[in-house]
């Protein structure tokens, strides 16, 4: 073998789509989509709503059938051309939105329910009945998944006397209780208020790490999946736009789009001239760009850095806005586009009216052509 030549990855990926289309009816849902994920990896399908991520999710888990392209788990081939294995048969677990509990079946039996479908790959269980005796081998397993999640205490409650964090775990152990080959999560955590919400999501992070599940996370929210994922693939139109880690979407996103969809952005159009766009802070690099083409540079608020000795332009303070640890500073400038919004220590003495300094940090900047969006 030629020490030039690619070498195979030594772990095949647990899930592997290739080139992947649907559409419904004259709408493309979902165009060219190809992604692979590692086994124990945590990914997230980022996006707006109707970008295509939970029309992906659902063909993986076999409940869309695409039209074109492959899908396999495990190496094997569980859709293409067409036709695909049926859901039950592919050992994905699925969690939604809105948990779907059986109100009349309490907890244990909600987490067992799991395990007497024919996704269960045991097929021990796959002639059990809730209505019969369940197997000594599902007690047992259910009440683990509960004990994993922090909830072996609520087996024999009901649903209804459940918080919204606790009906998710159930959700959650129930999901894992079969042993999933993918975990597939449908923005799990929309229903539920910020703080419990917060709480959730890194109980549900911790769940997932320690039994080494690999897992699909749809979010429309870039703090929840640049706090939760281990890699991102961010969404439009139904194609994935980019894949990376967070700091590489959030640090050196491929598109103007892209940079957008994780923060505010202060935007400034200019010509490429030799070498470098001039901007209000003065001539910044613009490498890779022709002569001539109409540019943007596209600013992170951390970018731009507030009284510092070397500032190269001069900004007055409209408004200041307290929010606890940190202050909201809007700012207006000459030459730049729009007022200026920057976040700074709670203990910061500007306010309305000051004149301050604003000096930019370069390499925090990111340039894109016009056309390119």
């Amino acid at each position: 073998m030629s020490l030039d030549a690619p070498q195979p990855d030594p772990v095949p990926p647990r899930l592997d789509l290739r080139g992947i289309g649907l559409r419904f009816g004259a709408v493309r849902a979902l165009a060219d989509v190809t992604l692979q994920v590692r086994p124990g990896e945590i990914l997230a399908l980022l996006g707006d709503s109707g970008c295509g991520k939970s029309t992906l999710l659902r063909a993986i888990a076999g409940l869309e059938q695409p039209e074109t392209g492959t899908i396999r788990l495990d190496g094997a081939l569980v859709s293409a051309d067409g036709r695909g294995v049926a859901p039950e048969a592919r050992g994905v677990g699925l969690m939604f939105q809105d948990y779907a509990l059986f109100p009349h079946l309490t907890v244990a039996e909600n987490v067992r329910f799991g395990l007497h479908g024919k996704s269960f790959r045991d097929r021990r269980f796959r002639d059990k009945s809730l209505r019969g005796r369940p197997t000594a081998e599902a007690r047992t397993l259910a009440q683990a998944r509960l004990e994993q999640v922090g909830l072996a205490d609520r087996a024999e409650s009901y649903p209804g006397t459940l918080s919204g964090g606790e009906s998710q775990r159930v959700a959650l152990a129930r999901a894992l209780a079969p042993g999933p080959r993918v975990l597939l999560l449908d923005e799990p955590f929309s229903n539920l208020d910020r703080r419990t919400r917060d709480r959730v999501r890194d109980d549900t992070l911790a769940v997932l790490r320690a039994s080494g599940a690999t897992a699909l996370l749809v979010t429309h929210d870039p703090e929840e999946a640049l706090g939760f994922a281990d890699r991102i693939a961010l969404m439009r139109r139904g194609r994935i736009v980019q894949i990376g880690t967070g700091p590489d979407l959030y640090g050196r996103p491929a598109t103007r789009f892209a940079a957008r969809f994780f923060g505010d952005l202060v935007e400034i159009g200019g010509t490429c001239r030799g070498g470098s766009v001039a901007t209000p802070f003065g001539p910044v690099p613009a490498p890779g760009h022709a002569e001539g083409a109409a540019v943007t540079l596209c600013l992170r608020p951390e970018a731009i850095r507030l009284g510092a000795p070397e500032a190269s332009l001069r900004a007055v303070v409209r408004e200041r806005r307290f929010l606890g640890a940190s202050a909201l500073l809007t700012l207006s400038a000459e030459g730049l586009p729009e007022p200026l919004r920057l976040p700074v220590p709670a203990d910061d003495p500007h306010g309305p009216g000051d004149s301050v300094g604003l000096s930019l940090d370069r390499d925090r900047g990111f340039i894109f052509a016009d056309e390119t969006d």
